[in-house]
């Protein structure tokens, strides 16, 4: 009787919006109560609807690109009547880019594939990113993301284990062939938003980076499966770029370049833009990756980097467990990263820091423009199958100081006469095997060092609601 009584009031108050709004009849279209599902949201909505209320045909050849932007468009109405959710169900929903609103839900049914079109001219091109001061991967434009948005506030993007698949292989053949005149686009991009959520979806074959918050704040990545070929080119799996309180967690990843990158800006124009990447917390993850790093700070850290911390992390097939890239013309900071309790296996180094990482934006960068990388703290960590247990590379004009490495043990996969490579860093170590170079001079093995923060960061403090949805 109650949820009788709910529904009849929710029919009214979506006349009423109908009358106010001229809204379509199809808008206002109330399903049994059986039909319902259930999700984790930042804030549950109050109205939904189906794509195919808007003339989605999930076939895998028609375009979907206008039923998205109209269904989203339809529900932006609602960003102050408790928002709403677009219900992706079941079907394969072929689709170019597509542009999100405040307050908004898209929940992908389990058995729901949002495809990238193969259609380029569905990509337009749009500005490069302002603190690149060009495209990523070529001047000029760049196209955009699959899914994506702008100046947004409380947007989710979920489901029932449902798939966004980019079938990237067109666009990485065309990055190989050198046929793409600007950078490829992403699986999902958000810029200059606060609180947002992706979550329980599986992303495959992006054409490049897969999730990719930037400029943005209190963003939860959680519960995502991401795949792509090995051998693909530039699929990052999420790159958290000049954004501040980020937690990503429970999230497995196959990729052909970084599970984990880490961002803020690129030479003089991430300078300029001065905008870091600050306190992130990743944990529970499962990253396989034989090209590239685990978690990666950098390459592009200009802006700066600043209190991240990783733990209970495992590693397979993988080239390096943490990754610091930079170079001199960067600038910028990485300071305050926190990571332990590591499990490797089969890795060809584990520690890795690269001062000479020489891509730049253009020819403008400052040569005297000096990273600085200080107070880097790894400790209870185990590894097997190691080629190079660290290779550690500061920068003779700025070395990288306060390299603390405690409780680690690697087995190394054959005899290395220098399984350590450090040049131009300072630090200390205990406990670790195969034993430092002396710039990590040994310490008393009973004292206690690299201590990993007690405190919680802000985000760790976000709840998400249990929600549930009749009207879809």
């Amino acid at each position: 009787m109650e949820l009788q009584t709910s529904k009849r009031r929710s029919q009214i108050l979506c006349l009423l919006v109908f009358g106010f709004l001229n809204l379509r009849r199809a808008e206002c279209q109330f399903y049994p109560a059986s039909r319902s599902l259930s999700y984790q949201s930042t804030n549950c909505r109050a109205y939904s609807v189906s794509l195919t209320d808007f003339g989605g045909i999930g076939d895998g050849v028609t375009s979907n690109t206008k039923a998205f932007a109209a269904a989203i468009s339809n529900l932006s109405h609602y960003q102050h009547m408790g928002g709403g959710l677009l219900y992706v169900p079941p079907g394969r929903w072929v689709t170019g880019s597509f542009n999100l609103t405040s307050s908004l839900t898209i929940f992908l049914h389990r058995d729901a594939v949002i495809l990238g079109s193969q259609n380029m001219n569905e990509w337009p091109l749009i500005d490069p990113l302002p603190s690149y001061g060009r495209g990523r991967d070529a001047p000029g434009g760049r196209y955009s993301s699959l899914i994506m948005g702008s100046n947004l506030t409380d947007v989710v993007i979920t489901g029932d284990r449902g798939t966004i698949d980019g079938q990237g292989a067109m666009w990485w053949d065309k990055f190989r062939n050198d046929e793409l005149k600007h950078t490829c686009g992403y699986l999902i991009e958000i810029m200059f938003s606060n609180l947002i959520l992706i979550s329980n979806l599986r992303l495959v074959n992006s054409p490049s980076w897969n999730v990719h918050p930037v400029y943005s704040s209190n963003v939860v990545v959680k519960g995502i499966t991401i795949l792509a070929p090995v051998t693909s080119t530039k699929t990052d799996g999420i790159n958290p770029d000049s954004c501040t309180n980020v937690r990503i967690e429970d999230c497995y990843i196959v990729s052909g370049n970084d599970c984990i990158a880490i961002k803020s800006g690129w030479d003089k124009y991430g300078i300029d833009f001065g905008m870091p990447t600050k306190h992130v917390i990743i944990r529970r993850l499962t990253c396989i990756s034989p090209d590239s790093a685990t978690i990666a700070l950098g390459s592009e850290m200009s802006g700066g980097i600043q209190d991240v911390r990783a733990e209970d992390i495992t590693a397979i097939n993988t080239q390096s467990a943490v990754r610091i890239k930079t170079a001199i013309g960067r600038g910028g900071f990485v300071k305050d990263i926190f990571a332990k309790g590591f499990t490797m296996h089969n890795m060809y180094y584990v520690f890795w820091m690269t001062g000479t990482y020489g891509q730049h934006a253009d020819d403008h960068f400052d040569p005297n423009a000096i990273p600085i990388v200080h107070n880097i703290n790894y400790r209870d960590m185990v590894a097997e199958n190691v080629t190079i247990a660290g290779k550690l590379e500061g920068i003779e004009k700025g070395p990288f100081t306060g390299i603390c490495i405690s409780n680690v043990t690697m087995e190394m996969f054959e005899s290395k006469k220098l399984p350590w490579n450090c040049t131009y860093i300072e630090g200390a170590s205990t406990k670790v095997t195969p034993q430092p170079c002396s710039s990590l001079a040994d310490q008393d093995p009973y004292a206690s060092l690299c201590p990993y923060p007690a405190d919680k960061l802000p985000i760790e403090y976000l709840e998400l609601k249990e929600c549930i949805s009749y009207d879809v």
